[in-house]
């Protein structure tokens, strides 16, 4: 008897091939069997009409946290994933030396948007080095297969405390002490090494995050500790770093780089910045260098208030208030003197940052008062237009007058199908950065995968369903070097989604109040789902999570080196 038989589903099998009907049967978490299936299973689902295809694999997740307290890893399992890949960025909590975790955790909160309360007292700190976090994350036992980054600015402040924000040179002892623990990271199952350069991309009080002031000097040296020439990936918020800049590094050590960063998304205002990005990667990729661009499949949008104006902060006027409470940011956001300092930084933005000064790109959501009910769904430059007045005044005012309790709607770049459809079909494109278990308060790009489904799949064709598939699953599994995942295939692990095609996607964001300490965060559900399975076993049955006393994901340690895959690539 298999331990689960699903019936006549449309199997596509995310590895670029015809889908067919058939029956599908796991055993002990594989995939046992595809055929017209006779034997039963101790449970057995009618699919018929449904899509039975990979679980989504999410490279790029900030879950480090939230599974130290929630191991449904909600909502992305409810959303189709059933493989993430956490510590992107260099943002992970590990290593965790006492004396430096509350620090490691003020600037995450900044950086990534999340609670402070809810991290201060969710957070079970039964771990210090990151042999120990692997040790907790496979007692706790996820909703959802796990793979580790270990990360540059997590262990640049292990090492240097405070300085690691303050000082770019590290001394020769505190480089060794880095290597040492990317090594040690690495001898117990990472992945591979996250960092950044991003200009967006500073901690509690405005500080920089660590790794965006070490010279490439550092990264070379943490990225030759990784082990064995081709020995996994680096996961890079690359900033303004070029193509050029990565390259010699990819090929020096043969390991892939994959870059995220606002740089190679489109932009209507520079259309044609993105795509000499990309081509730039895809020629690296020909001689032989994986250099690879993750690129999301919905516009970058956040939802904020003044009281917490993430999208804002790479501009200097914000440098020194990051941290201020709404009281000190009142007094602030009143003085002239401040508003024309923020007024020069948004007409003279640099490349990278979120907001171009576009004006027009930014939405009242959400107004307090009944008298400022006609400001909602209005762009900030139509209320300025009509009004006579500057946009930046308009914001400031609308939410002094609210308390800083006014929400706005900012969708500042991949705003635009064609140039993005572009992208997501370029060859060294990778369909990510959903930043899912980040960016709370702002917004929630964790259904991703159903969006893709949905809008570039269903409703706009740029992708038919076997290569929409195969992109949201073995092409990530794949260049990750993540074994065995993505993919339907006799043998494979038992990592499914069983889906409508027809309705497949994703609500509109809602709040909810369920973090610890009662914080409130973003989240969406899913549309058209009706079965997520990790390794086999059932997380999400289109309503609900399973109940289970231990999550079914697996705690991914080895993978696939990456010099025969982009080799192989390069010649293609």
């Amino acid at each position: 008897m298999y331990d689960l038989v699903i019936r006549g589903a449309t199997i596509v099998d995310g590895l670029g091939h015809e889908p067919k009907c058939a029956d599908l049967a796991v055993k002990d978490g594989r995939i046992a069997a595809i055929d017209d299936i006779k034997d039963s299973g101790a449970e057995t689902i009618d699919a018929g009409g449904l899509t039975l295809a990979p679980g989504i694999v999410d490279v790029h997740t900030h879950y480090d946290a939230q599974v130290t307290w929630d191991t449904t890893l909600s909502p992305s399992p409810s959303l189709g994933v059933t493989t993430a890949v956490i510590g992107n960025c260099g943002f992970g909590i590990v290593p965790a030396p006492p004396a430096v975790r509350d620090l490691v955790i003020r600037n995450l909160s900044v950086v990534e948007g999340m609670d402070l309360d809810a991290l201060r007292q969710g957070i079970a700190w039964d771990f210090e080095s990151f042999g120990d976090y692997i040790a907790m994350l496979r007692r706790r036992g996820a909703y959802a297969n796990l793979a580790v980054l270990s990360g540059h600015s997590t262990i640049r402040t292990a090492v240097m405390g405070e300085a690691a924000s303050q000082r770019a040179e590290a001394t020769p002892e505190e480089i060794a002490k880095m290597k040492a623990m990317v090594a040690d990271a690495m001898a117990h199952g990472a992945i591979g090494l996250g960092a950044s350069y991003s200009l967006n991309h500073s901690g509690y009080g405005g500080v920089p995050m660590p790794s965006t002031i070490a010279p490439l000097s550092e990264l070379d040296a943490l990225v030759g500790a990784m082990g064995p020439r081709g020995k996994g990936v680096i996961a890079i918020a690359s900033g303004v770093k070029t193509p050029a800049e990565l390259e010699p590094m990819a090929a020096k050590y043969g390991r892939p780089f994959f870059q995220g960063t606002g740089m190679a998304m489109y932009n209507e205002q520079e259309p044609a910045r993105a795509l000499g990005i990309f081509d730039a990667c895809a020629a690296a990729i020909r001689r032989g260098n994986g250099l690879y661009v993750q690129i999301p499949c919905q516009p970058l949008s956040f939802d904020f208030t003044m009281a917490n104006a993430y999208p804002f902060y790479s501009h200097s006027a914000f440098d020194p208030i990051k941290a201020f409470t709404p009281e000190q940011l009142a007094a602030v956001y009143r003085d002239p003197s401040w508003r024309d300092k923020f007024r020069e930084n948004a007409k003279n933005p640099r490349p990278g940052m979120i907001f171009q000064g576009n004006w027009d790109r930014v939405m009242v959501a959400v107004a307090q008062k009944p008298a400022n009910a006609r400001y909602v769904n209005r762009y900030l430059h139509e209320i300025a237009k009509a009004e006579g007045r500057d946009p930046l005044d308009v914001m400031l005012d609308l939410s002094l007058d609210e308390g800083l309790e006014t929400a706005f709607l900012g969708r500042f770049l991949n705003v635009g199908d064609e140039g993005v459809a572009r992208l997501l079909k370029h060859e060294a494109g990778v369909v990510a950065l959903s930043d899912a278990g980040a960016h709370l308060i702002y917004m929630c790009d964790a259904g991703f995968g159903l969006h893709f489904l949905s809008h570039w799949v269903r409703e706009r064709g740029d992708f038919d369903i076997v290569e929409g598939i195969r992109r949201l699953t073995s092409h990530p599994a794949d260049l990750y070097g993540i074994r065995n995942r993505g993919r339907i295939a006799l043998g494979a692990q038992a990592d499914l989604l069983l889906f409508d095609p027809a309705t497949v996607g994703v609500t509109p964001a809602e709040r909810v109040a369920d973090l610890p300490g009662g914080g409130r965060r973003t989240i969406r559900r899913p549309t058209g789902v009706h079965g997520v399975f990790c390794n086999g076993i059932r997380t999400f049955d289109g309503k609900d999570y399973a109940t289970l006393a231990k999550g079914p994901g697996h705690v991914l340690d080895k993978f696939n080196d990456s010099l025969g895959r982009h080799s192989a690539l390069a010649a293609q």
